[in-house]
């Protein structure tokens, strides 16, 4: 078996492009459909690794970006790799740093995410430098990107080529070509020219990451790549269906070992979006949304194709009291629950549900204790891994579309 592979156990067959399968990595296998728990900078915020682990988390993906700047690749490069140096023995990923470099740039104070949230946003090219709260500090182009630390206001550069070599500092086993993120409102004509842009840079990122790769392993200690590293290229294109399909198969002619699936486009259109994308792209390759993980999103995209997901909305939402159950998110900091002596969840086995009570969550909350944060995050996690485990079973014992009807009528029942 190669290094890293990708074997389908079983199609869930009819209209659904719904498939339950295996990725194979130099670190382990990662059942498919996933969640790949977002640990930014080589942590994931308040949780130790063991916790992940316990949580039932296969995989952790870190940021690009945020470990070139702090501590620096090559610190992680020299204490044997992302998994070494936080502790974390199984599967790993990295991002290519594009989204963020989108966030500084067009995005930096607008509040334009990677999904439209119905029309409040703003075209970004109908906005002037002058009109954003902020100086952008990114720029955008053919080459790469030119920005500056959102940390001490140092300049730097990112290109396809820089951005491989980072990444095979850090050291995952999946790594992600450098791309141009753009935003949901941007017009056909911007998202084309992107487009062509993330195809160059693709293109460029792959031949970089076979130099990189063929230099092997016989390097002096604490220098070069550490066993295989899997690289997937991106589908860029926004709420366009023929620049998506268009993307898909330019994309997914190259030599990849898998796909990440941009976002910038409308929410409610997620499921249609993937399926234009994934209906192109080689089967027998791993499909992987990038930066969406809510409820809604995981039955959306397994239907239609993806295999595996990554998000901080778990984790970030948990830091400041937000919670998911099985009957929709609930609040912890509202008054009702200073007396509820109920665990978060009653149908939830995760260690906050098992010895703790929304009383308690509340009480650490209202008094600012770092550990609500963490039993928070615990529950968060491992609501939307056992949620996305609970999809790949449904695929295997054909019951996936009655999980997901029961599923979203008791999340939204309210």
């Amino acid at each position: 078996m190669k290094p890293f592979c990708f074997t389908i156990e079983k199609k869930l067959g009819g209209d659904s492009l719904a498939r339950a399968g295996i990725i194979h990595t130099p670190h382990g296998d990662i059942h498919t459909p996933a969640f790949i728990v977002v640990g930014t900078k080589a942590t994931v915020k308040a949780l130790t690794t063991e916790q992940v682990r316990e949580l039932g988390a296969e995989a952790v993906l870190a940021n690009t970006y945020h470990l070139y700047l702090e501590p620096g690749d090559e610190v992680v490069r020299d204490a044997g790799g992302l998994g070494k140096f936080m502790h974390w023995d199984g599967p790993t990923f990295t991002d290519s740093g594009g989204f963020q470099v989108f966030s500084l740039g067009v995005a930096y104070g607008v509040g334009v995410g990677k999904i439209a949230k119905e029309s409040k946003e703003v075209p970004s090219e109908s906005l002037p430098e002058t009109a954003t709260p902020h100086a952008q500090l990114a720029r955008v182009d053919d080459e790469g990107v030119t920005f500056k630390s959102h940390i001490d206001g140092s300049s730097h550069r990112f290109t396809p080529e820089r951005s491989m070599q980072i990444q095979h500092n850090i050291g995952a086993d999946v790594i992600v070509a450098f791309d141009e993120c753009t935003s949901p409102q941007d017009s056909h004509e911007v998202q084309k020219r992107s487009l062509e842009r993330t195809r160059q840079w693709a293109e460029r990122s792959l031949l970089e990451h076979k130099r990189l790769s063929s230099l092997g392993l016989d390097m002096e200690e604490g220098q070069g790549v550490r066993g295989y590293q899997a690289l997937y290229g991106v589908i860029q294109g926004g709420k366009f269906q023929d620049l998506r399909e268009e993307a898909a198969r330019t994309i997914g002619a190259m030599d990849f070992d898998g796909f990440g699936i941009g976002g910038s486009f409308n929410k409610e259109d997620i499921g249609i979006a993937v399926r234009w994308v994934n209906s192109i792209l080689p089967e027998d390759k791993p499909r992987h949304l990038l930066g969406i993980g809510e409820p809604v999103d995981f039955f959306l995209g397994v239907e239609n194709g993806v295999d595996t997901f990554d998000c901080v909305a778990a984790t970030r939402m948990g830091r400041n009291g937000g919670l998911y159950t099985t009957n929709g998110r609930i609040n912890i900091n509202n008054a009702q629950f200073v007396k509820d002596f109920a665990p978060i969840d009653v149908s939830c086995g995760c260690y906050t549900c098992t010895h703790y009570t929304r009383s308690y969550l509340s009480h650490l909350f209202r008094a600012d204790e770092m550990l609500g944060g963490t039993l928070a995050s615990i529950h968060n996690l491992y609501f939307t891994v056992q949620l996305v485990k609970k999809i790949r079973q449904s695929i295997l014992d054909g019951s996936f579309m009655s999980l997901k009807e029961s599923t979203l009528r008791a999340y939204y029942a309210d």
